[in-house]
C-alpha cells in the first residue's frame, strides 16, 4: 500500500496546533469500533458519546456490521494491516489519552490492535465485550481466546453486562446467577485485567445494579430504575463515556459514575427509529429543558452543562 505525505507547513502557518490553542484541545479518544448502520452502536455512537463528553473522537473503522434495528446478521471485516495503518497514522499525529475498543470483527483485527496498544503501554485500553450470540459459534471462539490472550493483558477496565462476562469469564458457573462483580474482576485479574465494569446486574425490585469492582473490592455500585424497553448498543456508550472521563482527567471511580449516568440518561430519553429496538439518545443534553432549568431529576444531579462534561470548550 502506497501513501502521499503533505509537504511542510511553514512555522507562520495559521493550521499549526500551537496557533490553533495548543494543549487547549479537547483530549484525544481513539476508538476501534465497527460501522453501525442504524447508529445505535459502532463508531457513529462512539462519536457523539464521546463528543458529548467533551473529548474529541479519532475513529477507527474495524469492520462493518450487517443489521437493522431487530437483529444482527453478518459482519464485513477490514484487512488487519488497515486497520493497524489507520490508528498509526492518527496516533503518530494527534495525541491520543485513552484507548476505547469495541467490538473489532476477528481475532486478526485483535491482534493488530494488540500491537498498537503494546506501542503506546502508557494510553489506558477500555475494552467492551459485547454480546456475540447473533454470531457463528466458531468465529466466537475464536474471537473470545484472541481478546482473552491477547488483547486483555493490556486493558485497564473490562466493560460488559453482567450475563456476557459471566459466561465468558466463569464459564463454570454460568447457571449461577449470583455471580458477584468481585468474582468476575478476580476472573479478569487472572488474565491481567485490573479492573471491571459490571452492567445490568439484577436486583431485587424494578432496579438493575452496575458495579465497577477490582478483585478485592466493589469499588463503585449505581442502581437504576429499569427501564421497559429492549435496547440497542448500551454497552457502547457506557464504555465510550469512561473513555472519554478519563481522557479529559476524571478519577477512575467518578468517571464511571459518571459514564453510568450519561447511559442511563440516554436509555430514558431512547426513541424507536424503526420496528425493532430502541436507541439511547447520546444527545439528550442538548434538548432537555429540565437539565438547563435545574430541577431535581436524574439529569440535574449530574449537572448537565453543554457538552455533558465541561471543559475549557
Amino acid at each position: 500500500m502506497t501513501h502521499s505525505s503533505a509537504p511542510d507547513r511553514p512555522q507562520d502557518d495559521p493550521l499549526l496546533p500551537e496557533q490553533l490553542g495548543g494543549d487547549d484541545s479537547p483530549p484525544g479518544v481513539l476508538s476501534f469500533n465497527a460501522a453501525d448502520p442504524v447508529g445505535a452502536g459502532g463508531l457513529s455512537s462512539d462519536a457523539l458519546v464521546i463528543a458529548s463528553i467533551g473529548a474529541h473522537p479519532l475513529a477507527v473503522t474495524t469492520g462493518i456490521y450487517l443489521r437493522d434495528t431487530r437483529d444482527a446478521v453478518g459482519h464485513a471485516a477490514i484487512d488487519d494491516a488497515v486497520v493497524a495503518e489507520q490508528a498509526r497514522w492518527v496516533a503518530e499525529d494527534v495525541p491520543v489519552r485513552t484507548i476505547k475498543v469495541g467490538f473489532v470483527g476477528g481475532a486478526e483485527q485483535i491482534a493488530a490492535i494488540a500491537g498498537f496498544a503494546a506501542d503506546y503501554a502508557d494510553v489506558p485500553v477500555i475494552a467492551y465485550m459485547p454480546d456475540l450470540s447473533w454470531w457463528d459459534e466458531h468465529e466466537i471462539d475464536d474471537y473470545l481466546d484472541a481478546f482473552r490472550e491477547l488483547l486483555l493483558p493490556q486493558t485497564a477496565v473490562l466493560v460488559g453486562n453482567n450475563t456476557t462476562l459471566r459466561h465468558w469469564l466463569l464459564p463454570e458457573s454460568i447457571t449461577d446467577r449470583h455471580a458477584r462483580a468481585t468474582d468476575l474482576a478476580r476472573a479478569a485479574a487472572e488474565l491481567g485485567v485490573p479492573y471491571v465494569l459490571v452492567t445490568g446486574i439484577p436486583t431485587l425490585g424494578d432496579q438493575v445494579s452496575n458495579v465497577l469492582a477490582s478483585p478485592q473490592a466493589e469499588l463503585l455500585s449505581q442502581n437504576f430504575e429499569r427501564i421497559d424497553a429492549a435496547f440497542l448498543g448500551a454497552g457502547d456508550i457506557v464504555s465510550a463515556a469512561l473513555a472519554a472521563l478519563l481522557a479529559t482527567g476524571s478519577e477512575l471511580t467518578e468517571a464511571a459514575l459518571e459514564a453510568l449516568q450519561y447511559l442511563d440518561q440516554a436509555l430514558d430519553h431512547g426513541f424507536r427509529p424503526g420496528m425493532g429496538r430502541a436507541v439511547a439518545d447520546r444527545l439528550f443534553w442538548t434538548t432537555d429543558g429540565d437539565a438547563e432549568a435545574g430541577t431535581d431529576d436524574a439529569s440535574a444531579s449530574i449537572n448537565i452543562p453543554h457538552p455533558f462534561n465541561e471543559t475549557k470548550h
